[in-house]
C-alpha cells in the first residue's frame, strides 16, 4: 500500500492550492487524527453530491481537479493544437507517478474511511468530457499509459469549463467566461423543415471547425421559425469536434475585443460567437465594434472564431421610409443608406427563414405529439392547428411547439402510456 506525496507534484502543482487538497495532504501525514479525516471526509462527500461523484471519491477529486481546474501540460496541450514537449511530457508522467495510488488503490487505503470506496450520491451525473476520460482511462495502470489518457483528454476537450461546457455566458464584471450549466437544445432531427437552411447552416460550420474557409452567418426572417434553435443545435451536434457556442447580447458588443483576444488562447477549440434577435435603432452605436469585429480592426479576427446572430430584420439596423426619401436633411443620402446595410454585408452567408407553410405547420405539430405518443387523425390536426394559429400569432414552430403543450396539458395520456408507467 502506497500513500500520495502531493509535495512532489511539479506539472500538477496547482491543485495543490485547493483547500481540499490541503487537508487530504494533511490527513495523508496524520490519519490517526480523527477530526482531520472526518473534516476531510465531509468536505469530500459535499463535493460528491454537488458534482453526482460514484465509486472511489479520492479518484473522483483527483479526476475533477486535474481536468477541471487543468494543470501545465493541461494549458500546452491546448495552446499547442494537441502535443506537449518531450520534457513536459517526461514531468507530466512524474506526476503520475506520484498520483497513481489515487487511480489504483481503494480510498479508504489512503484515508481510513470505508464510506469514499464506493459513494453512491442522491443525484448521479457524469459530464460527456468526464465519461470520456474514464473510459480513456479504463484499467489503464501505469503512469505513462494515465499520462497518454489525460494528453488524450486534454485534446479533445481541453480544461476547466471549456471542456465540460457546450455553451458559455459572458460575465462583464468578471471579464471572463462562464459556461452555462443546463444548457437546452434541440436536435436537428426535431427541427422540423427547412432543410435548405439546415445544410447551409451546418456546410459552414463543418467547414470551420475542420479549418476550412467558412464565413460568417446571418440567419434572418419569421419570428419563430427556429434561427435561434439551429445555433443552438450546433453546439450540440459538434460539442465533441471541439465546438463552443458564446452568447452575448447587444450590450456586451464593446467587450469583444477582449473576448477574441481570450478566445485566441484555445486554439485547439472552435468559437461561434451567437448574437440572438440583433438589432439596432438608428441612434446606436455598438454595430461598430461588431463591424470592426467581424472584418478586424487593428486586431484581425481570431481564425477560431465565427460570429453568427440571428434577426428578424434583414439588415439588421433600423431602416424607417424617410431614409429612402430625396427631401430628408442628410447631404448625401446614398451614404447615410450604405451605412445602414454594410453590417448585413460582413455576413458572408445570410439563410433566410420564412412563415412555414399549412403543411409543414403540421407537420411540426404531429411531430412533437408523436414523440409525446400522440396520433392525431390530419383532418383533425388541421382543424385544431388552423384554430389555435388564429386565436394566436400565426404560424410557426414556436407557436406549433406552444399548442402542443397545450394540448398537452388538456388532454389524457394515450392508454398504453398509462399501462407503461403502471407496470
Amino acid at each position: 500500500m502506497k500513500t500520495l506525496y502531493l509535495e512532489k507534484l511539479i506539472v500538477c502543482r496547482s491543485i495543490l492550492q485547493k483547500p481540499i487538497i490541503q487537508k487530504l495532504a494533511h490527513v495523508l501525514e496524520n490519519t490517526d487524527d480523527i477530526s482531520a479525516v472526518a473534516d476531510f471526509s465531509s468536505d469530500l462527500i459535499e463535493m460528491a453530491e454537488q458534482e453526482g461523484w460514484s465509486g472511489n471519491l479520492i479518484r473522483a477529486l483527483i479526476l475533477h481537479l486535474l481536468s477541471q481546474e487543468g494543470s501545465l501540460a493541461a494549458q500546452m496541450t491546448e495552446a499547442s493544437q494537441g502535443a506537449i514537449g518531450a520534457s513536459l511530457k517526461k514531468a507530466f508522467v512524474s506526476d503520475m507517478t506520484i498520483l497513481l495510488p489515487a487511480f489504483n488503490q481503494k480510498a479508504s487505503q489512503l484515508v481510513p474511511v470505508s464510506l469514499l470506496d464506493d459513494y453512491q450520491p442522491t443525484l448521479p451525473h457524469t459530464l460527456e468530457a468526464t465519461a470520456f476520460l474514464e473510459q480513456e482511462l479504463g484499467t489503464k495502470t501505469s503512469p505513462e499509459e494515465i499520462t497518454d489518457a489525460f494528453l488524450s483528454f486534454y485534446s479533445r476537450y481541453g480544461y476547466g469549463e471549456i471542456a465540460s461546457s457546450q455553451a458559455f455566458s459572458w460575465d462583464e464584471k468578471s471579464k471572463r467566461l462562464r459556461g452555462i450549466r443546463h444548457f437546452e437544445a434541440m436536435d436537428f432531427a426535431d427541427i422540423i423543415g427547412y432543410k435548405r437552411q439546415k445544410d447551409q447552416l451546418i456546410a459552414n460550420t463543418e467547414a470551420f471547425i475542420n479549418k476550412r474557409p467558412a464565413n460568417n452567418v446571418l440567419l434572418v426572417g419569421s419570428r419563430g421559425t427556429g434561427k435561434s434553435s439551429g445555433v443552438k443545435a450546433l453546439a450540440k451536434a459538434y460539442y465533441t469536434q471541439g465546438l463552443r457556442l458564446v452568447q452575448m447580447t447587444k450590450s456586451q458588443l464593446t467587450d469583444l475585443p477582449v473576448i477574441m483576444s481570450l478566445l485566441r488562447k484555445y486554439a485547439s477549440k472552435r468559437f461561434i460567437i451567437f448574437f440572438d434577435d440583433l438589432s439596432f435603432e438608428e441612434s446606436d452605436s455598438e454595430y461598430k465594434y461588431l463591424k470592426s469585429a467581424i472584418e478586424g480592426g487593428v486586431e484581425s479576427r481570431p481564425e477560431n472564431v465565427l460570429i453568427y446572430a440571428t434577426s428578424n430584420r434583414r439588415h439588421l439596423i433600423r431602416e424607417t421610409w424617410r431614409d429612402r426619401q430625396d427631401g430628408q436633411d442628410e447631404l448625401f443620402r446614398n451614404d447615410s443608406i450604405n451605412e445602414t446595410i454594410s453590417l448585413a454585408d460582413r455576413f458572408g452567408l445570410v439563410i433566410t427563414y420564412l412563415e412555414p407553410t399549412q403543411d409543414e405547420y403540421l407537420d411540426i405539430i404531429d411531430h412533437y405529439l408523436r414523440m409525446e405518443g400522440y396520433n392525431i387523425e390530419r383532418d383533425e390536426l388541421r382543424v385544431l392547428g388552423h384554430r389555435w394559429n388564429l386565436e394566436h400569432s400565426g404560424r410557426s414552430g414556436r407557436s406549433a411547439r406552444q399548442f402542443v403543450t397545450h394540448y398537452l396539458g388538456s388532454v389524457e395520456k394515450p392508454a398504453y402510456q398509462k399501462d407503461v408507467e403502471e407496470f
